[in-house]
């Protein structure tokens, strides 16, 4: 097995903002500090949750620096640099190692999308190009573009492709993937409500949206699996499961803004075309959170 950039629970943070969509870089190094104190295994920056898709190259270069510089080694901070253009992510690739990334996350190629061929073309590009570990991401339900294991295999064989972000939902596609590269690759659940299922199968953890809003219990769920208490933590994913349903009631990063705001950490406010959660999603997630204790 290559070197693992994490084990456990990684939060794909969203990026808090104003009410005028400029960033609220201090409700950020906040809600970084209210991750790490409540035990995150690792954070993921400029992710689908983080609104990477408008964000500015240079302006994610600089939250990626910013949140590098506020977690200062203390937890591995994950850049996701994908787009649908493979020059672009090389330029992405680019900033996001120079300002200190500790790895990339990559996502597959969407709309234009790419043959299993382009694909390993594609990250074979960004793996050779990277100075730090890359995860590729399947999430094929937001791309339509579909990593299949035996795709994967072959991408594994690259020394600096460590992992797999699986969000396809598919459990017989996520057992294939684990049969063959679960000894070459680190293999984390994309799906929240997939987290136990996942890794009892083996997986090294999850790349979380549910853990912006409890990620002191998610990461209990997470350690459970890594303790090997698998009643436990099926206790903990049961328990969480009806804030993970409100948590994709609407297209992420809706419900996840609205909900970290609440938190206090940032305005309700999203770039378009992304717009703020409707009123009764939004009801049915503040009520899921208050069953948890969260204030709101």
């Amino acid at each position: 097995m290559k070197n693992t950039i994490f084990k456990g629970m990684a939060t794909a943070i969203v990026t808090p903002m104003k009410a005028d969509l400029s960033i609220d870089y201090d409700a950020l190094a906040r809600f970084i500090e209210f991750q790490i104190e409540n035990g995150i295994n690792a954070i993921v920056v400029m992710g689908t949750t983080g609104e990477n898709a408008t964000i500015e190259p240079e302006d994610q270069k600089e939250i990626i620096r910013f949140t590098v510089e506020k977690v200062a080694k203390r937890v591995p901070v994950i850049a996701g640099v994908g787009t649908n253009n493979t020059d672009h992510v090389l330029h992405n690739t680019k900033n996001a190692c120079e300002v200190g990334a500790d790895a990339l996350l990559v996502v597959t190629p969407y709309y234009n999308k790419a043959t299993q061929k382009g694909l390993i073309q594609h990250f074979t590009t960004i793996a050779n190009a990277s100075t730090v570990p890359v995860i590729l991401y399947n999430v094929p339900g937001r791309t339509g573009c579909n990593l299949l294991p035996a795709t994967a295999e072959k991408l594994a064989e690259h020394p600096n492709i460590v992992g797999l972000k699986e969000a396809s939902g598919n459990m017989s596609q996520a057992v294939e993937l684990f049969a063959r590269c679960g000894d070459k690759l680190d293999i984390y659940s994309g799906e929240d409500a997939l987290t136990v299922p996942m890794m009892s199968m083996g997986g090294a953890g999850t790349i979380s949206v549910l853990s912006n809003v409890v990620p002191k219990e998610s990461v209990a769920m997470t350690d459970a699996c890594m303790a090997g208490n698998y009643t436990e933590a099926a206790a903990w994913q049961c328990k969480l499961l009806g804030l993970t349903n409100a948590l994709f009631s609407e297209v992420n990063p809706i419900p996840a803004k609205a909900a970290v705001s609440a938190l206090g950490f940032g305005d309700d406010a999203l770039r378009m075309p992304l717009t703020p959660m409707e009123d009764g999603t939004r009801a049915k997630l503040y009520e899921e959170m208050r069953k948890l204790g969260l204030e709101v």
